[in-house]
């Protein structure tokens, strides 16, 4: 397998050539969608190690790769479809970025109990990252 560095920079190359040749928008549709199939095959992939007990960190891997994979199809979906008003301000993307939460959460734990950190400073980055997230939207 290529190093990763050199494989970024080969798909950045592939994404700027494809977008010279078949517009900014065609190329944007095409690797949002590779992206939420290839996650949702991640996420499924992590459930099944979940399943199989392989690792602590699946299911939060699971959680964090279905939420992506879910949040990025609704991008995708929503410009395939041309915008449709009924995905303008739906609620049910509030569902699929609350899988994407979860996983992060759980990712989070696991991190704390390896280190035998306090419930307090595990979740800290949750809270920490939702106040700045408000003070931006409050900003913007």
């Amino acid at each position: 397998m290529m190093k990763p560095i050199l494989m970024l920079l080969t798909i950045i190359a592939g994404f700027v050539a494809a977008e010279s040749i078949l517009g900014y928008w065609l190329v944007y549709r095409i690797g949002y969608g590779a992206f939420a199939i290839l996650a949702l095959t991640i996420a499924g992939t992590f459930f099944w190690l979940w399943v199989k007990r392989s690792t602590p960190l699946a299911l939060g891997m699971a959680f964090g790769w279905a939420g992506a994979a879910c949040v990025i199809a609704w991008w995708w979906m929503r410009n395939l479809l041309d915008r449709p008003e009924w995905m303008q301000e739906s609620s049910l993307l509030f569902v699929f970025l609350s899988l994407y939460l979860v996983g992060a959460i759980m990712h989070l734990d696991v991190i704390g109990r390896s280190f035998s950190l306090s419930r307090v400073a595990t979740f800290a980055p949750v809270i920490v990252a939702f106040l700045l997230s408000l003070l931006a939207a409050l900003n913007a």
